[in-house]
C-alpha cells in the first residue's frame, strides 16, 4: 500500500543527501522485495557508495544502542517498520 512507503525520519546524523539517498533506496527496496531480508540486503548493499561498512536493522519492535562512525546514522519508519542504518567497523 502507499502509505508503506511515506518516510519519517527519527533522528540522523548525516548529511542531507546521504538522507535523501537512504530514503529514496529504501522506497526502491519496498517496492522491488517482499521479505525483511531483502530489503535491509538491497539498503545495506546500496549504501556501499558511501564506503563500508554498513549495518541495517528493520523491524516492527527492537530497541538499540549502537556505537558507529560520526555523521554515519539514520533511523527512520516506513509504514509500521523502522529501520536503523549505520557505519560501523
Amino acid at each position: 500500500s502507499k502509505d508503506r512507503r511515506v518516510a519519517v525520519i527519527k533522528n540522523a546524523d548525516m548529511s542531507e543527501q546521504m538522507q535523501r539517498d537512504t530514503l529514496e533506496c529504501a522506497a526502491q527496496a519496498l517496492e522491488k522485495y517482499n521479505t525483511e531480508k531483502a530489503i535491509v540486503a538491497h539498503i545495506k548493499e546500496s549504501n556501499k557508495k558511501y564506503h563500508p561498512i554498513w549495518h541495517c536493522i528493520e523491524g516492527r519492535n527492537f530497541c538499540s544502542y549502537v556505537t558507529c562512525e560520526t555523521k554515519d546514522f539514520i533511523c527512520f519508519s516506513l509504514g509500521q517498520v523502522a529501520n536503523l542504518l549505520f557505519k560501523s567497523g
